[in-house]
């Protein structure tokens, strides 16, 4: 029996680079989708020499024969093809080659595709059920549309790396690229949206995906915290619930998270220490909140 992926029979035409844009089309060719990347002339994308590690690396390999494994990491299930698009015949090229495809996908800044008669209005003109998605720093109709903006941009301004590391320490950096991994996956998500409407109507759609938004919407009950309570979180600083932290024990660390009394009453329980479920130091989260160090 034939298998069969979701995506099957649709095709992407990924002009996308680094991380954000090519995530998209990776998870789209993991589900089936054929996927052409268009690349730049002689470099390709800029991930292509984010070494080291390299593929196959030998000791007399000459720096163009190198390809680094990030590269590899977020392109698998791709095709490649290299367009000037800066060269007329080769940007008429890639707007023939677009209207080959179900998808268009792109994380320039917002307008570039535009003035090359790539965007969703200048394609939906000659195919109409065409989709597009675009991931930007900052959305497509902003104040700040223009700035161009890289993942941990992206982590500060949207208040994640305020949250992360510790009370007594600066700001800090999720070590793997956040904003544009779950960017990715938002966007791809969006597609499939998207794909799901054009089967209602026979219309595509935009999926405009800005990476700030995303981010802020990581921020989960802290916008809402900010919203109705007034509290203004801080990292390494907990107010409503504790234990939240990774303890080491002899054979190792153990991470607890405390989020109510009923978690709170087994682990004071298991701990041998009953009598800390009606402490008033620690018998409600904002309490033990305040009294971390007596319960660390």
């Amino acid at each position: 029996m034939t298998k069969t992926r979701p995506l099957d029979g649709i095709r992407v035409i990924d002009f996308s680079r680094v991380l954000a844009g090519p995530l998209v089309g990776q998870i789209l060719g993991d589900l089936g989708a054929d996927v052409i990347k268009i690349e730049r002339p002689g470099h390709g994308d800029d991930t292509r020499t984010w070494g080291p590690p390299w593929k196959n690396y030998a000791a007399d390999d000459e720096p163009e024969d190198l390809e680094a494994t990030y590269y590899m990491a977020i392109n698998r299930n791709k095709r490649s093809i290299v367009l000037n698009l800066k060269d007329a015949d080769d940007i008429a090229f890639a707007r023939r080659l677009a209207l080959t495809g179900d998808i268009v996908l792109d994380n320039f800044k917002p307008g570039f595709m535009a003035q090359l008669g790539l965007d969703r209005a200048s394609l939906a003109a000659d195919k109409p059920d065409i989709i597009t998605a675009t991931v930007t720093a900052f959305g497509g109709d902003t104040a700040a549309a223009h700035l161009p903006g890289y993942d941990l941009a992206v982590q500060g301004m949207s208040g994640i790396m305020h949250l992360v590391g510790f009370e007594d320490k600066p700001p800090s950096w999720t070590i793997y690229g956040m904003a544009d991994i779950y960017s990715g996956l938002v966007t791809a998500y969006g597609v499939m949206q998207a794909l799901f409407m054009r089967e209602r109507t026979g219309e595509g759609q935009m999926v405009d995906s800005a990476m700030y938004d995303n981010m802020l919407s990581l921020n989960e009950a802290m916008v809402a915290l900010y919203s109705v309570a007034g509290q203004s979180p801080h990292r390494g600083r907990p107010r409503n619930a504790y234990p939240r932290s990774a303890y080491h024990c002899k054979d190792g660390y153990i991470a607890l998270n405390v989020p109510d009394e009923r978690i709170w009453q087994r682990l004071a329980e298991a701990m041998g220490h009953p009598e800390l479920i009606d402490d008033e130091r620690t018998c409600s989260g904002p309490a033990r909140a305040a009294n971390r160090e007596f319960l660390d």
